[in-house]
């Protein structure tokens, strides 16, 4: 009974790692913690208006690209626009390689998602090294970026990197 309660910890510690080395090595490239995010004013899907970086001040915020073509995309922005929903925390999306606004607000029509989705231009995924989807920050009160993460994440993931 002992060594397989061993067997079990020891191969939870060894995916742990290879999670850890795997996770570390796909955000090699992101921009680095503690840093000010970069600035950006991009145009809102749903009503044309345009969002600065600066009216995230005061307020912890995940930033979110994403791509509609992008199935990881479909499947875990439902849990990120859950907790916004919910009021757990403040996001946005930013869709950052589109072929149309029409291509995007489908996306955002399938997944009935109410979170503000914002239209990125040129020089925004370049600003913040986007290399794959979906690619996520979170940006401090005082717009410095303090957590970062690529891939698939739950809710209870969005939630314990944002807090």
């Amino acid at each position: 009974m002992k060594l397989k309660i061993k067997s079990i910890i020891l191969n939870i510690l060894f995916f742990s790692v290879i999670f850890f080395v795997i996770t570390t090595f796909q955000q090699r490239n992101l921009l680095s913690n503690d840093q000010p995010a970069p600035y950006f004013n991009l145009e809102t899907l749903q009503t044309g208006e345009r969002v600065s970086i600066k009216s995230l001040q005061n307020q912890q915020t995940v930033i979110y690209f994403f791509a509609p073509w992008c199935t990881v995309c479909k499947l875990s922005m439902p849990n990120l626009d859950k907790l916004a929903k919910n009021g757990s925390i403040n996001a946005i999306a930013i869709a950052a390689d589109f072929e149309s606004k029409q291509q995007v607000e489908a996306f955002v029509d399938e997944l009935s998602l109410s979170m503000p989705v914002l239209l990125a231009d040129s020089h925004t995924a370049s600003n913040y090294k986007i290399s794959a989807f979906p690619t996520y920050y979170v940006i401090s009160e005082d717009l410095k970026i303090i957590a970062k993460s690529m891939g698939y994440s739950t809710e209870l993931g969005l939630r314990a990197r944002s807090f």
